[in-house]
């Protein structure tokens, strides 16, 4: 069975996990480095013949327009992840459609594509944002990837949405992170943080039961996940252990991963 593979675009500054120590309007001011951390994950998806999905974050799209260049030269699908990575819990229905059409319009120039997904900033269509699906579908997007449907997060999650694959407006079709119930719990599996802490066994053993259950999975990762040299900022421990652990490892275990699983990109697994 084939999986879906995406990489949310953005640098390591620009994590609603660092917000408090690293403002919006500081954000020029630091060190970029997604350049370096996105071709050793462009170099290792090629090792392994593997297409995936980059969400761009449209800011990032503006900075560094080459480096979108590149990532469709090497065959990935270009989607959108918004303009400013603000949650959509802090916007209203006209403010996300101003970031929206932002995003799409300075991400297009980068691309040959027709941009058809979107995920949002931090997986923030929750039950009270969900008006956002029909801003997407007048947008032109056809599928989202924002819908955590796990129950237990204090910033995200839809406890009661779907596990699978499932339409959300007339054309729109929502592509759930993976997660997969046990005794009436729901364990994501779907990647970031969660394939950072997790033992790779586990990781691997939840998604294989995924795809036992006819599900493709879809697997989410940062290029600052991949990049053990970022800028260490002063942050309480929680918030430092869940953004700087294990990223020494991050790579290896991809590397495994792709060896374990077939992945491609949103758009194939969806038949778009």
């Amino acid at each position: 069975m084939r999986n879906a593979l995406s990489i949310d675009l953005e640098d390591w500054f620009c994590v609603y996990n660092l917000r408090g120590v690293v403002e919006k309007q500081d954000w020029s001011k630091q060190e970029l480095r997604i350049g370096r951390s996105t071709r050793l994950i462009l170099k290792l998806l090629s090792e392994h013949h593997t297409k995936a999905t980059f969400f761009v974050l449209g800011w990032i799209a503006e900075r560094v327009p080459e480096l979108i260049g590149e990532i469709e030269g090497h065959g990935h699908e270009i989607a959108t992840h918004g303009y400013f990575h603000t949650l959509l819990t802090e916007m209203t229905p006209q403010s996300f459609e101003e970031d929206l059409k932002r995003a799409l319009e300075v991400t297009r120039v980068c691309t040959h594509q027709e941009i058809l997904g979107f995920r949002a900033p931090s997986f923030s269509i929750t039950d009270k944002t969900s008006w956002a699906f029909e801003i997407l579908e007048r947008n032109g997007i056809r599928y989202d990837s924002s819908v955590f449907p796990i129950a237990f997060h204090p910033d995200y999650g839809m406890p009661t949405a779907p596990l699978s694959i499932h339409k959300v407006g007339e054309l729109l079709i929502e592509f759930p992170l993976s997660c997969v119930e046990i005794l009436g719990r729901r364990i994501p599996c779907s990647g970031g943080g969660y394939f950072r802490m997790y033992p790779y066994l586990l990781t691997k053993s939840l998604l294989k039961r995924c795809n036992r259950e006819g599900r493709s999975a879809i697997f989410y990762f940062h290029p600052w996940e991949v990049d053990s040299k970022q800028p260490r900022v002063k942050l309480s421990w929680l918030k430092r252990w869940r953004h700087y652990y294990n990223l020494d490892k991050t790579l290896n275990r991809l590397d495994r991963l792709l060896s374990d699983f077939e992945f491609t990109s949103v758009k194939e697994v969806l038949g778009l």
